[in-house]
């Protein structure tokens, strides 16, 4: 029905308004659970949803070598360690600063691409819209951004941290796991990642401060849900038929979604940095994607 760039389109898309979105989420639940062990739920319901579809799907989880190593890697380094460096990092470090540092992922994966694939080659173009999209976001949140070098630096590691890991695995994937379903290379790592963060929660997190009720319940049903099956099995579908860059500069349009939402639903003051910088963000991203604007232009008889 429809063609495979106007899916692709649909699909990038889709995982930035979900992503945006899921950062309101995780506020409305961290009222009533603490965010390592609420991540726990959600990637445990995740992967019931995940393999609840595969059996719908008759889809068989690979258990080949490779596949097995990669389940495990993803697991670790995509799901438990970064997510739960986000989580512990935002104690410490404002949630702007966070953006901004995790916004640095784009060059992690030009970085990485280098080093995995020895024919790469980063247009002008990417580079020029990389740059213009992570000058956007530090516009966004100049005005609230006070950074306390020594008091914020162990924060500060842990989030880029954090992004690298999750820039690492994007190329890795791109790399290996061409043959994976995107259905079936999620059940495993969510499930592992899932009992692990329910584990640390319930170690280092105080449980007498859980509460399940409407937020609690709504939050994790939507982040399991829309903001972990929907997104990561678009996102794992799309890695496999874009340019790992353009993809990861996905990593830039959340937070704006992020900070509209913010400003709609809990009634936060959107400012002119926020419209001046969402600009820029968008101004890199199209420039980033030019010869692929001019490509379809042409195809379409546009130019």
């Amino acid at each position: 029905m429809f063609s495979e760039n106007l899916k692709i389109i649909l699909g990038y898309i889709l995982i930035c308004l979900i992503w945006g979105s899921t950062w309101l989420a995780i506020r409305i639940g961290l009222d009533s659970l603490t965010p390592i062990f609420s991540a726990g739920i959600r990637f445990i319901l995740a992967s019931i949803y995940i393999y609840i579809l595969m059996r719908i799907q008759h889809i068989k989880l690979q258990k080949d070598k490779l596949s097995l190593k990669l389940y495990f890697i993803l697991a670790f380094f995509s799901f438990s360690i970064p997510f739960g460096l986000v989580y512990w990092a935002e104690q410490f470090i404002p949630s702007g600063l966070a953006s901004i540092l995790f916004a640095t992922l784009p060059f992690g994966v030009i970085i990485f691409s280098f080093l995995a694939f020895p024919n790469y080659k980063i247009s002008y173009h990417q580079l020029i819209g990389v740059i213009l999209g992570f000058i956007g976001i530090i516009i966004i949140f100049s005005e609230n951004l006070l950074i306390d070098i020594e008091g914020y630096f162990w924060g500060i590691l842990a989030v880029l941290l954090s992004s690298f890991m999750q820039a690492s695995i994007a190329v890795i994937i791109k790399k290996h796991g061409e043959h994976l379903n995107p259905l079936s290379m999620n059940f495993l790592p969510l499930l592992i990642s899932g009992f692990i963060m329910i584990l640390m929660g319930a170690l280092l997190e105080n449980s007498s401060t859980w509460k399940f009720d409407y937020k609690a319940i709504g939050s994790i049903l939507f982040l399991s849900f829309f903001g972990t099956v929907i997104t990561f099995t678009t996102y794992y579908w799309l890695l496999k038929r874009m340019n790992v860059v353009i993809l990861s500069l996905s990593s830039f349009i959340t937070p704006i979604v992020a900070v509209i939402l913010g400003g709609l639903v809990l009634n936060e003051k959107l400012t002119e940095y926020t419209i001046l910088g969402s600009s820029l963000v968008l101004i890199g991203i199209l420039f980033a994607n030019f010869r692929g604007l001019i490509k379809y232009f042409e195809a379409k008889k546009i130019l």
